[in-house]
């Protein structure tokens, strides 16, 4: 597998933690992955969830930044229909000012929250369908060729900041191969569309001043370890959390209580989400990911790790740039 690997950080705050303790571990583990030979990480904009703690995803990146120095970071992504463009554009144009080469901006146009928190946010609810229009005026602003006449970013203006255009539908891979923009699915969570998805994106690709051939990132969730049987059992732990958090509506459920919940209709979706899944001893997610990267016709693999163990997280990360040899 010849597929660059990088790492998505969701910010994870786990039980009995503060979102200070999550940040304190993103540096932690944005530091080994440097080492260890990753390519970038990204962090996700989340809103009113109070187990994901990258909502001022912007903030976090220059935080993380400051403590790093050659790994690539950005944002995986910005729902962009929350901000005005020239306001993003400003923010990423700080970053890239202040950290020359190393940002990267990936662009949403989902709320990345409910419905009463995107209320909160003051978005239009039609905010979305504008998506393409403000992606444009944003790489206007970045690229120091304004389309709103008199406007522009400072800082921002000519940081050439590279766009990517993230999604789980058709939809985000026709916008992206429209603007011949790099393109990153989402199915770590929302598996249904890959193949169409990515096969429509690199068919229909038109080159441009960013890019001049396709470039697919693929997310997939990611548990290697020293044994198949334990990388199994973080697993199962990994998805007794999920059905947990989506469907226990709040209740502290023992382990047979939630894992009746696996059981029924609604985790079985919420365990489809989790389709594409590396997960065992080192040489069995290194089959696992070359096999997909061929089915996703993926350039890049964004790697989840989704184990609710901080350590087990960080081993999982470990020996996958081991197997890979990344660090050589």
């Amino acid at each position: 597998m010849t597929v660059a690997l990088s790492v998505l950080d969701l910010a994870h705050i786990g039980e009995g933690e503060t979102a200070a303790d999550s940040f304190t571990a993103s540096v932690d583990m944005a530091q080994r992955a440097e080492r260890w030979g990753y390519h970038r990480i990204w962090y996700a904009e989340h809103h009113n969830m109070p187990t994901i703690a990258s909502s001022a995803t912007s903030v976090l990146i220059g935080h993380v930044a400051s403590q790093t120095s050659t790994i690539r970071l950005g944002a995986g992504g910005i729902m962009l229909p929350n901000h005005s463009p020239l306001t993003i554009a400003e923010q990423f144009g700080t970053l890239e000012t202040l950290f020359p080469g190393r940002i990267d901006l990936g662009l949403g146009r989902a709320p990345g929250s409910d419905q009463r928190t995107m209320r909160a946010l003051r978005r239009d609810p039609t905010s979305a369908d504008a998506f393409p229009q403000d992606v444009l005026e944003l790489q206007g602003y970045l690229a120091g060729e304004t389309r709103i006449a008199g406007v522009n970013a400072t800082p921002g203006y000519g940081t050439e900041v590279p766009l990517y255009v993230l999604g789980s539908s058709m939809f985000g891979a026709q916008l992206a191969a429209l603007l011949g923009l790099p393109y990153a699915f989402a199915s770590h969570f929302a598996p249904d569309a890959l193949e169409a998805a990515t096969s429509h994106y690199r068919r229909e690709f038109q080159p441009s001043a960013q890019l001049s051939e396709p470039h697919v990132i693929a997310g997939v969730n990611v548990i290697a370890a020293d044994t198949t049987e334990y990388a199994q059992q973080q697993f199962l732990e990994a998805k007794r959390y999920r059905a947990g958090r989506m469907l226990a509506q709040g209740r502290n459920l023992s382990t047979e209580e939630i894992d009746a919940l696996l059981a029924s209709p609604a985790g079985r979706q919420i365990e489809g989400m989790t389709r594409y899944s590396a997960v065992g001893t080192p040489a069995e997610v290194d089959d696992y990911l070359s096999r997909f990267a061929k089915q996703a016709q993926a350039d890049e693999l964004m790697v989840v790790s989704s184990a609710v163990d901080r350590a087990a997280w960080l081993r999982s990360l470990e020996l996958l740039a081991d197997v890979r040899g990344l660090g050589d």
